[in-house]
């Protein structure tokens, strides 16, 4: 069951789960049978060709009696659905006790399924494309148990008002949206802002910016713009990321005034 060297996180996942089917003696169309799933998907998830979601690999655990095996090897897999500069990001985050978010958008972290799977789309449908995002959907899905694992990490966001002013295709995809912020923005280990139209140019602006600090207090800054993503670690380098997160969070609306301004949206929306 030990993973082959140089074998993907996501292919080791699809070989641990022909592995249990092959051990429980059933055929692919018996295991569609007794757990509802099509016969075709469970198909690319042995073969290494699909991320289902979360609750999938608990199913099937479930269905193995294999503990959380399956749910463990998923949380190794999702990360063959990201770009390889990113993935070292993401292990540093997966242990930050601190986190620092800026975003024009809607932050990844906050999204809600629907939502998600509209921003990744971007209006484009074939099947092959479609495969390709429910992966980055599911993917995206996952990060969110970062919120909520233990320790409790301290996150503060800081989201531009811009990502609040565009909305989703459809109205109960936003509304919904709007409701999932609301609630993060009430956990006690989680701190929301929004930055308003009314705030100056910036060096921010143009992309995406999170600081990350480990127990020991080591920060990193992973910053994001059109020309792709870039890991600081360097302290001299991080530190003027932090400085710039610092200004924009003393400019941007109080945790309380940002709650209320989002309210006054859902108010808004369903007028």
């Amino acid at each position: 069951m030990v993973d082959e060297e140089g074998e993907s996180g996501l292919a080791g996942l699809g070989r641990t789960l022909r592995y249990l089917r092959d051990k429980a003696g059933k055929s692919l169309g018996q295991l569609a049978e007794e757990t509802a799933y099509d016969k075709s998907y469970l198909s690319r998830l042995e073969s290494g060709k699909r991320l289902s979601k979360l609750a999938v690999m608990e199913d099937l655990d479930r269905y193995y009696g294999s503990g959380d095996l399956l749910v463990q090897l998923w949380k190794v897999a999702r990360h063959d659905a990201f770009k390889d500069k990113y993935k070292e990001f993401m292990r540093l985050e997966s242990t930050a006790r601190v986190m620092h978010v800026w975003t024009l958008g809607v932050p990844g972290l906050l999204q809600t399924e629907e939502f998600a799977r509209e921003v990744l789309s971007g209006g484009q449908a074939t099947v092959e494309r479609d495969e390709v995002i429910e992966e980055q959907v599911a993917a995206r899905l996952g990060r969110q148990s970062l919120l909520r694992r233990h320790p409790v990490p301290n996150v503060r966001f800081i989201i531009d008002e811009y990502a609040f002013r565009r909305r989703s295709a459809t109205e109960e995809t936003w509304d919904e949206q709007l409701l999932r912020i609301e609630a993060v923005a009430m956990w006690p280990n989680v701190a929301l802002q929004v930055l308003p139209f009314a705030t100056r140019v910036h060096h921010l602006m143009e992309g995406s910016l999170t600081l990350l600090w480990d127990r020991d207090g080591t920060a990193v800054a992973y910053a994001e713009g059109n020309g792709g993503g870039e890991l600081i670690d360097d302290p001299e380098e991080v530190l003027p990321h932090r400085l710039s997160y610092d200004r924009l969070r003393d400019t941007a609306l109080s945790p309380l005034d940002s709650l209320a301004f989002i309210r006054g949206l859902l108010e808004e929306h369903r007028a």
